[in-house]
């Protein structure tokens, strides 16, 4: 099939639209509660065969570039990263990847063979696709929900370590190599291919750090496409090396994300722009992909059915017996239950046995992706109040961010963002009275759309927005003061007291 230039155009004028209309749609689904891929799968279905009639049946090329998306996906999660926010619920995170996934595995796949009468390699299948979460779609909704770090870092470790054993259980039953090498076979197949993937990772993380730290590039904009690039390269090494190529380039991009490069906070910036690319490229296919004439009461049945066992049943045992390695509180343990969301993952990985042409992969991929829209709409907009209802939920300040600033990258220094809320103890207090690390300092108040330079007896105010620079070494000890006295006040002292997680 030739491609000439008027095809181009015309992909172009679709494209640009396609991609201008999901972007504007990401506030009204983030008002909403909902993560966009929702509204990305659906214009994908109303641009395929129901609507406007654009035909595409293609598993093995949505199998790639499903891939594709995926490595990009999960570099922008490595480069966004905070590994000190991580680090404390890491252990629980790899828990729930590996043992947990398992778990989920084991109760999905029984349940679907002997309750919905499904073959063993479907079940498996289901089991296995359905049970790894989707960084996307969590965090597009937990972004609205205020939460302690123990439990985002948690849910972030989560969805970006178990999408590599995921793939690897997946491709060894769709090729049928599962059956041929046996259960022990198979799981030390897959650790192997993990831990090498992970030693990969790593070395082109430091390695590329290192020679980042001492590159004259001639322009700023190269380094977030060299820093990409080498996140890309780590997937590929990991592959050739037969190894996990989706564990590779999430641990390497975590390892250059949290090194000290040149032009860091540019490097996120563009990792997050090619991201939504990404994402807004590969649900919009896996929309294309569908066929809704093939939706039939059995199969929303069949996805109801296994969407009850797998929320209701798996996900609450895979934490359970993650929870061994890192004990939560109970109220925790639920919420980390609930918030498990399915995303485009589940639905990139049905399509590797449709691209294998196994026998009822065309239904495992309907069931899988009613599925997934069916519960991220009973538990998207549900998060917050089940995290107010189980009382995990914090308080929504201080809310900090880096900016975009090439000085703050020179002075090796972040800017926080504050927002004094109605609810805050802050109202009040005197700018000399936060007594912020040496070092820090608050350089500008927004109060009613007009700036001010502020002195050690300004006196905040409720609305006032503060912007407050403090060197990177000193920012956990900057913002754990500033919760404290968002919390108790001018009073909260700074060596007896600890503010709320």
């Amino acid at each position: 099939m030739s491609f000439d230039v008027h095809q181009l155009d015309l992909f172009l004028l679709v494209g640009s639209g396609v991609l201008l209309l999901a972007v504007l749609a990401v506030r009204a689904s983030t008002r909403a509660g909902l993560p966009s891929l929702l509204i990305y799968l659906l214009m994908g279905v109303l641009l395929g065969e129901s609507a406007l009639g654009i035909q595409f049946e293609d598993a093995e090329l949505a199998h790639a570039l499903g891939f594709g998306a995926l490595v990009v996906i999960l570099a922008e999660g490595g480069l966004t990263t905070n590994w000190r926010e991580i680090k404390p619920s890491m252990r629980l995170g790899v828990a729930l990847a590996t043992i947990g996934m398992s778990v989920s595995v084991a109760v999905v796949a029984v349940s679907a063979h002997f309750l919905l009468g499904l073959s063993w390699q479907i079940a498996i299948l289901l089991g296995a696709a359905t049970s790894a979460t989707d960084a996307a779609a969590v965090f597009s909704v937990l972004r609205t929900v205020p939460l302690p770090r123990r439990l985002t870092g948690a849910l972030e470790a989560e969805s970006g370590l178990n999408d590599a054993p995921t793939i690897v259980l997946v491709v060894l039953v769709s090729t049928g190599a599962a059956a041929e090498q046996g259960p022990l076979a198979m799981g030390l197949t897959i650790l192997f291919e993990l831990v090498v993937g992970v030693l990969v990772g790593l070395g082109v993380g430091f390695g590329g750090g290192f020679l980042m730290r001492r590159a004259a590039l001639p322009s700023s904009g190269l380094y977030p496409i060299a820093v990409v690039c080498l996140t890309v390269f780590a997937y590929g090494g990991g592959v050739a090396l037969h190894a996990s190529g989706f564990a590779a380039v999430y641990v390497a991009a975590l390892v250059l994300g949290n090194s000290e490069l040149p032009h860091r906070a540019a490097t996120r910036s563009f990792a997050e722009g090619i991201a939504w690319i990404a994402q807004i490229g590969l649900f919009v296919m896996l929309g294309l992909l569908l066929s809704p004439s093939r939706i039939t009461f059995e199969i929303v049945g069949l996805a109801l059915a296994a969407g009850l066992i797998l929320t209701y049943v798996a996900r609450p045992l895979s934490v359970l017996a993650s929870a061994v390695v890192q004990p939560m509180p109970w109220r925790e343990l639920t919420f980390l239950s609930w918030a498990g969301l399915r995303g485009a993952v589940p639905i990139v990985f049905s399509t590797i046995p449709l691209a294998e042409g196994v026998d009822g992969s065309q239904k495992l991929f309907d069931i899988v992706f009613v599925l997934v829209v069916i519960y991220t709409l009973l538990t998207g907009p549900t998060l917050p109040l089940v995290a107010r209802v189980l009382g995990v939920a914090t308080r929504d300040e201080p809310r900090g961010y880096e900016l975009e600033a090439a000085p703050l990258e020179r002075v090796d220094a972040d800017m926080l963002q504050v927002s004094i809320s109605p609810g805050s103890r802050m109202h009040g207090v005197e700018v000399g009275e936060l007594r912020l690390p040496k070092g820090a300092s608050v350089t500008m108040v927004i109060r009613d759309g007009e700036t001010l330079v502020p002195e050690r007896r300004t006196v905040l105010r409720h609305g006032d927005d503060l912007l407050i620079v403090t060197p990177r070494r000193l920012r956990e000890q900057t913002e754990a003061r500033l919760r404290l006295v968002s919390v108790r006040g001018r009073l909260g002292r700074w060596t007896d007291e600890k503010p709320p997680a």
